[in-house]
């Protein structure tokens, strides 16, 4: 079962920011500089937290937050026409 999740970072060293930026983009999309939104189950959460593992350092910081269900439909972003669907785009591959 997939869920929402905010996932925002402070790192502090340019080449690291970069590269978390970029396996972020791979999991989610970004809602502000630092701030991505992720539609992930449980099994990519853990990947994607082993992926960032190998990147940060202890002086970095991650942050995972899970947004429950019912809260999603409450969820406003000001200034852009982004909402946060309760079903995100999916896509097959025939």
């Amino acid at each position: 079962m997939k869920r929402w999740y905010l996932v925002a970072y402070d790192i502090r060293e340019e080449r690291r920011l970069k590269r978390v930026a970029k396996i972020l983009e791979g999991y989610g999309s970004r809602i502000q500089y630092s701030f991505f939104r992720c539609h992930m189950s449980e099994r990519s959460l853990e990947r994607l937290r082993w992926d960032l593992s190998k990147i940060v350092v202890p002086e970095d910081t991650l942050l995972f937050i899970k947004i429950r269900e019912k809260c999603v439909d409450q969820i406003r972003l000001k200034n852009t026409e982004s909402e946060w669907p309760l079903e995100p785009d999916s896509w097959e591959i025939v």
